[in-house]
């Protein structure tokens, strides 16, 4: 079932905040990117499948505990460039996940398109093999306007139906989460979505306000 999910936890606000700050310099930006996907990665373990477990302790006695069934089926998909810090952070929760990449941008960004309806060029792909037993994550801080990242489901989809998606961001808008919702709908696999804000406009360039500028420019310093 399709569910947004608002971390509101004081660290996450924090880390935020460090983001959307004009003055916050390159490296600690980039920092607070990886920071951020940390702390989603381990926001997303709560609908992971758990399993109640008992083990043995170095004084010989007996502790109940939990394990989680699904940690070695998560597949992270990086949206190139901004999402690597993203995925950094994430790969620190899910260190066992197999990754994939796709290289994504608006096309009016390369002076083309109609720079209303926000067309996506994809020019590399490079997935591993999705089944229906993976969890895929995918990777992306602004979600704006919600096309490159239904660019990028599509992508998957195409592919396999994996168990879930689950798309992770600094920000979004409500235009991108009617996007993601229509993704549900559409392929009858359950999506979730991570992020730290709901932003209220975008502008006439598709950039989200207040937002925090280009995650991309500023985590590598363009």
């Amino acid at each position: 079932m399709f569910k947004v999910n608002v971390i509101d936890h004081p660290y996450v606000q924090a880390v935020l905040t460090t983001l959307r700050d004009k003055n916050t310099s390159q490296i600690e930006f980039r920092k607070s990117l990886v920071k951020l996907g940390r702390a989603l990665g381990i926001e997303i373990t709560r609908e992971m499948e758990k399993e109640e477990v008992e083990v043995e302790t170095p004084l010989g006695a007996k502790a109940k505990g939990l394990k989680f069934r699904d940690m070695d089926k998560v597949i992270i998909i990086t949206v190139l460039r901004a999402g690597t810090p993203l995925t950094e952070g994430l790969i620190k929760i899910f260190y066992n996940a197999k990754q994939g990449v796709v290289s994504a941008r608006r096309m009016d960004e390369l002076g083309m398109g109609s720079g209303k309806n926000f067309e996506i060029e994809v020019n590399y792909i490079r997935l591993p093999k999705i089944s229906g037993e993976n969890i895929v994550i995918i990777s992306d801080p602004m979600l704006a306007t919600g096309s490159t990242i239904s660019k990028v489901t599509n992508i998957v989809l195409e592919r396999a139906r994996p168990k879930k998606i689950i798309i992770v961001g600094a920000i979004a808008t409500k235009v991108a989460i009617e996007k993601t919702r229509e993704i549900e709908r559409n392929s009858g696999v359950d999506v979730s979505v991570y992020i730290a804000s709901i932003d209220p406009e975008i502008n006439s360039r598709g950039y989200i306000v207040p937002g925090l500028g280009d995650a991309g420019d500023r985590a590598f310093g363009d």
